[in-house]
This record gives structure tokens, sequence and C-alpha cells, in this order.
């Protein structure tokens, strides 16, 4: 029982806070929150980060729980701060996930999936392949060290359970789901336009030779083509992840500060 006393229950109590912040991002954030990362792994890996904002963030100890009401409402309040961070991470690969089904669509793969391992349903292939070129961009990008920094900068925009949803907040989130849609078909828009020209020469081939097989013919040239405008395409989400990962980190102090009150 000695060993008890050498923690100090004031840093206890503020490690704890961190801990709670940061393992609730943590789990909303996509990747990291799908099922191929074993639980252990997570809780480990939240309890490591956590050990180092401790170090480097204010925390107002007075705001520690002391009774199981207050207890559910500061991780009510964490909570909604988590999933409106993560949603606009997910919006955004959202819509290149969008794209990627259109493309597959055109493409005739609508019959053709895979199991995702992070949500194990049925998702299609282009979707799938489009998704990770996305994620290695912003990787590579230093995206994810955006959102440490924005962590870092919440327990400063935002005290320990407290969220306020105005407005704005709304209006921007409303925003973001409407980029996704312009996103997906600024993404897909030159596969799915060259695929239905290639559709319409098809169609043209057998009004003027009906004794061609076109079904058995077009399937794998579509694909063919399909696949060749995909890999330009990859360029095009290459851009847009720039673009996005430049201007993230505005975004996320702006939601920060409004939800803390400002």
């Amino acid at each position: 029982m000695d060993i008890l006393n050498i923690i100090d229950p004031v840093e206890f109590r503020t490690y704890m806070l961190v801990l709670l912040r940061i393992s609730i991002l943590l789990f909303m954030l996509p990747i990291f929150s799908s099922n191929v990362f074993p639980k252990r792994l997570k809780l480990g890996f939240a309890l490591v980060v956590s050990l180092l904002f401790y170090s480097v963030v204010e925390i107002d100890i007075t705001r520690f729980p002391l009774n199981v009401v207050a207890t559910g409402l500061l991780i009510i309040a964490e909570a909604f701060i988590g999933l409106t961070i993560g949603l606009c991470l997910r919006m955004f690969f959202g819509s290149v996930q969008l794209a990627g089904q259109i493309i597959g669509f055109q493409m005739g793969f609508a019959m053709i999936n895979v199991v995702d391992p992070q949500t194990g349903s049925n998702v299609s292939i282009m979707d799938q392949l489009g998704y990770w070129v996305c994620v290695m961009v912003f990787l590579l990008l230093n995206g994810h060290h955006i959102m440490f920094i924005a962590v870092i900068d919440s327990f400063k925009l935002v005290p320990i359970g407290f969220f306020m949803m105005q407005e704005v907040i709304m209006v921007k989130i409303l925003d973001l789901a409407g980029q996704l849609f312009f996103l997906a078909v600024k993404i897909g828009a030159p596969v799915i336009a060259s695929l239905a020209f290639v559709s319409v020469g098809f169609g043209l081939m057998a009004k003027f030779s009906p004794q061609m097989n076109v079904m058995i013919v077009a399937f794998p040239l579509k694909i063919l083509a399909g696949l060749f405008l995909f890999g330009i395409v990859i360029q095009i989400i290459v851009i847009i992840t720039q673009s996005y990962v430049s201007g993230f980190k505005e975004l996320l102090m702006y939601l920060l500060f409004f939800i803390g009150g400002g």
C-alpha cells in the first residue's frame, strides 16, 4: 500500500481529466476508431498520449467530478467535442469514398464488394482504394500532427466538461456536409464523364452492328478504362487532400473557439 502514497491525488486527478478528453477524441477519429486496432492497443496509446500531454496543458482541477451525475455530464460534454472534431474529418474521407462508389458503379463493380475491416460491412473496391490513398496523403502531409496540436489547444479554448452548441457550429457542419457531395462529384467527374462516353460509344456500335455481343466486349474494356482513369484521378485526390490539410487547423480552431463559448 505504500506505493499508493507516491501518487499525488491532485496530479492523478489532472491526469484523469486529460485522459478523458484524449481517449474520447481518439476513439471518435477515423482509422483509430475502427475494429482493426485491438482495444488494448487503443487503451495503451491513449494512456501514453495523455501522459505526454499531461505536462504541457493547463487543467482546472476544480472541474474534477465528485459524484456520478457530474461524471456523466462531463463524459457527455467531452463526447460531443470529440464527435464534432471527428465528424469534420469523417466527412472529408466520406467524400472520397462516395466518389469511389460512384466510379465503381460506372465501371460495373457494383456487384463486387469486399468486407471493410473497419466497419465489418461490404464496401466497393474503388471506395476503399480512394479512401486509403486519401489517408496516406493525409498522414504524409502531417495531418495527424495538426490533430494533436488542436487537441492541446482545445484545453485552452474549451474548459474540461464544457460544451456550447451555437448556431455557427451547426451552420459550419451543414456546410461541410454539403461539401461532401460537391467534392465527391469533383473527384469522380472525369471518370464518370469518360465512362459515360464509353457507354455511348458501345451503344452506337450495338446499333450499327447488332451481331456483335457488346456486353461481353464492353465489360472488360470499361474496367480497363476505369482503372486507367482512376489512376489519373488519384492525383486529384492528392491535390484536394493537400487543400483540405492546409485549412484543417483553421477549421478546428474555428469550431473549438465557438464550442468554448467564444
